[in-house]
């Protein structure tokens, strides 16, 4: 007999990974070739910490290791909910349509090696913050990435 898999809790984390010159990191999903989204990933348990949840999706998906000192997580304070698009609803319990987005980001020295999780994202690519946010397809993903400039203090020198 076969286990069901638990639903996914509609509480998630986005991390947007960038350089100091805003180049952003893009990630490809495996299950919808051409899909290019920042890190993103759901709690793993109702009450887990969003930090904690945001420091193990980016590991996860990346390979890139929050350590607090030279990779630090930045928690925007900002929450976004949107509407689970109709594809991934089957992950949620019945009737849950909308999910909690808390944003991050992480600034990364340019060189820093990415290895995907091939199970969940293909390829990735780094482009300038306004081309990045053109290439997601997740409006409140696109949205951040917009914001990223102002939330990190970027300035033009």
């Amino acid at each position: 007999m076969f286990a069901m898999k638990p639903y996914k809790i509609p509480e998630s984390v986005l991390v947007v990974i960038h350089t100091a010159d805003l180049q952003v990191l893009l990630i490809e999903r495996a299950d919808k070739p051409g899909f290019w989204q920042s890190v993103t990933g759901s709690l793993d348990a109702v009450g887990e910490p969003l930090l904690a949840a945001a420091t193990r999706e980016l590991f996860e998906e990346t390979g890139i290791v929050a350590d607090g000192q030279q990779i630090v997580l930045r928690d925007w304070q900002l929450s976004n909910i949107y509407t689970i698009y109709p594809v991934w609803r089957h992950r949620y319990a019945p009737g849950v349509t909308e999910n909690t987005e808390h944003v991050f980001s992480v600034q990364v020295p340019r060189e820093t090696e990415v290895k995907l999780s091939p199970r969940e994202h293909v390829n990735y690519l780094w482009l300038p913050y306004l081309e990045a946010a053109d290439r997601c397809f997740s409006a409140s993903n696109a949205e951040a990435i917009l914001q990223l400039r102002g939330q990190v203090g970027h300035t033009d020198t």
